[in-house]
């Protein structure tokens, strides 16, 4: 049987980030402003293609966590790396009391961190589905971890980064590891993903307990800049929304 971490933007979308889920027909993403993962189903068709046109928006880019399928005409791909999944069985733990939950108030110099680290996107609104704690130093925001996606029992950790003139003192170490020590507390296992072949990030996730679970595509796609092409839609049941039972007629 698949395993939920085989396709985690649906499993978060469709367990703890359902409120933030935007659904069209058997497509899934979250809303633009929080991220742009999406998930389609195992076998898209034209239709969900069609309806992945209405959710991105024209132009407007996808991004897919373990699929990798054949685009339709009209749509390209944007970048594509293999990645790894890593996940956490038994995560090196630590409370760190210097390590502070971010607010709404530090987004600015978030984003500067961000924008010199370029650890993955950093939409507007992320901070609504994505807690993040950070590091300062003589008052200024130097490192910084968040935790995202929530599929069931499980919490990725992301965004993991630190300003290069304070690399190589263990910032990145103490972030992952209180992040995981959250994690836990609730119960979940923590997990992430990275682009295959880091040795250094390997070697780093390694020594907090995390192990690479499988391989898998970090592709982003862009939609047709015309916007989606309509279809002939017929009724279907998707899998995320089960059929309604029909009523019966009260006897006369």
């Amino acid at each position: 049987m698949p395993h939920l971490l085989d396709l985690p933007v649906r499993a978060s979308l469709t367990a703890g980030h359902a409120r933030f889920a935007r659904q069209r027909g058997r497509v899934l993403r979250y809303a633009p402003d929080l991220a742009a993962f999406a998930a389609l189903p195992d076998r898209p068709d034209l239709e969900d293609w069609a309806d992945a046109a209405v959710l991105a928006g024209p132009g407007g880019v996808l991004s897919l966590v373990g699929q990798d399928p054949e685009l339709p005409e009209g749509w390209r791909t944007v970048s594509h790396v293999r990645g790894v999944q890593l996940v956490a069985r038994r995560p090196v733990t630590t409370h760190d009391n210097e390590i502070r939950e971010l607010t709404p108030a530090d987004i600015p110099e978030m984003a500067a961190l961000i924008q010199a680290t370029r650890p993955g996107p950093f939409p507007p609104g992320s901070h609504r589905c994505t807690t993040y704690f950070g590091v300062r130093r003589s008052g200024s925001l130097v490192a910084m971890g968040g935790l995202r996606m929530r599929p069931a029992g499980h919490t990725e950790i992301s965004t993991v980064c630190t300003l290069p003139e304070y690399r190589r003192r263990g910032l990145a170490r103490r972030v992952v590891g209180h992040l995981s020590a959250l994690v836990t507390d609730q119960g979940n296992t923590p997990f992430l993903h990275a682009e295959a072949g880091q040795e250094v990030v390997t070697r780093l996730y390694g020594s907090l307990g995390f192990e690479p679970r499988s391989d898998l595509s970090l592709r982003e796609i862009a939609a047709p800049s015309g916007g989606a092409r309509p279809t002939r839609r017929e009724p279907r049941t998707g899998y995320l929304v089960p059929p309604v039972p029909k009523q019966r007629e009260p006897a006369d």
